[in-house]
């Protein structure tokens, strides 16, 4: 998959969290974060403002998938909850996968969950995102140069 030949360009955020789109297809999106230092709380092990963006990013991208070369969804997320179930240690790779559970014509539904590459479970949640305007449409709007 690469997301910059069909014009998918990803948030400056992602390169700032480490953050990175494995898997992408409609309805479905993985993210992985390697976790380093600066991911860490004061205890020593991840923050958990690093899982939520990862829940929110994998939940968000599940439902913007566009396959049409020079064109993009996008949305603003209304809500998003998390239930934390486990501690991620630095050094560990996180995954994210997001799914849709249901999407209308404005707004869609996603489940999300962040698990380490043991397998073990850090994270799970659910969230709402809005549209942006014209991304409803699968076939996005043109990105803007």
């Amino acid at each position: 998959m690469d997301q910059h030949s069909r014009g998918q360009t990803l948030s400056p955020y992602h390169e700032l969290m480490g953050m990175q789109v494995v898997h992408w297809e409609d309805g479905l999106a993985r993210l992985e974060c390697r976790l380093v230092p600066a991911h860490a709380n004061r205890g020593g092990i991840a923050h958990g403002g690093v899982m939520l963006s990862m829940l929110d990013q994998a939940g968000a991208f599940a439902g913007l998938w566009c396959p049409h070369p020079g064109r993009k969804r996008s949305a603003v997320t209304l809500d998003l909850d998390c239930r934390f179930t486990g501690q991620a240690k630095i050094g560990s790779l996180l995954i994210a996968e997001g799914r849709i559970a249901t999407a209308g014509r404005n707004v869609f539904f996603a489940k999300s969950e962040v698990r380490d590459e043991t397998g073990a479970l850090i994270a799970f949640g659910a969230s709402t995102h809005r549209y942006r305007s014209g991304s409803g449409d699968p076939m996005g709007v043109p990105i803007q140069g």
